[in-house]
């Protein structure tokens, strides 16, 4: 064998080692990488305040656009996985109305106004369409997603007595997570009240009506919210990630 075989040899013996300790390195790196992506701690709980707009329709305002007023809410969520959440909502506001913005004619309110203080209490379930997380707590998870919701509430107006009734909360969202334990969602919900008396007014058609939500008041909500993250899980105690 000549010298020039065996430094090629050499070269190559030396070239395998080189390739395997590379592949060495490279799989323990993803090994180490795949398991601090599952270290960070899932957190349970989220609380934070939201800010929005509250539009009233109904009798005297049949725009979404019209008439709004400022609202403002404390809100709380239970995450029961990275999917779906259980969140409590209380929000306060004004709502207004006029029948001079409306072309219908009202034999009894051709020139009547209003603004009434409105209290909300609702429980709502949330569904993400996407895993929501940074993806270091949970392995699929996304910064940003689009989210649905349905609930249960309570609405307190003050009008010319206090009107307390039902509403059932319906709408969406895109909530964002801006770092591993803050989030912000913006969201657009409409809340289908029990009452046709959020306004002041029961019936200015003075037509008689029946059905859970026929000829009732309505109230759409807009809102930015900013929560923090709280209760970390215990891994120990459940492992629900797959």
């Amino acid at each position: 064998m000549g010298r020039r075989d065996k430094i090629l040899r050499a070269v190559a013996g030396r070239g395998r080692i080189l390739l395997c300790a590379v592949f060495l390195m490279a799989q323990t790196s993803l090994f180490l990488m795949s398991a601090s992506a599952q270290t960070a701690p899932e957190y349970r709980l989220e609380a934070g305040v939201g800010l929005g707009l509250v539009s009233y329709q109904g009798d005297f305002n049949s725009s979404i656009l019209k008439n709004q007023q400022p609202m403002y809410s404390l809100l709380a969520k239970y995450r029961l996985d990275p999917r779906r959440a259980l969140a409590l909502n209380i929000s306060y506001g004004d709502i207004k109305g006029s029948s001079r913005d409306e072309q219908t004619y009202y034999p009894d309110y051709q020139d009547y106004s209003f603004k009434n203080s409105l209290a909300d209490i609702g429980l709502r379930f949330e569904y993400n369409f996407w895993p929501y997380g940074t993806g270091s707590e949970y392995r699929g998870a996304k910064r940003l997603t689009p989210y649905i919701f349905i609930g249960l509430g309570a609405t307190v107006c003050k009008a010319d007595k206090t009107v307390v009734t039902a509403n059932i909360p319906l709408g969406g969202g895109l909530k964002y997570k801006l770092s591993d334990r803050v989030n912000t969602a913006v969201e657009w919900a409409m809340h289908f009240s029990g009452s046709d008396r959020l306004d002041g007014v029961s019936d200015p058609y003075r037509i008689k009506s029946s059905g859970i939500f026929k000829n009732t008041d309505c109230y759409s909500q807009f809102r930015l919210s900013l929560t923090y993250d709280l209760w970390a899980k215990c891994k120990t105690c459940h492992n629900d990630r797959d």
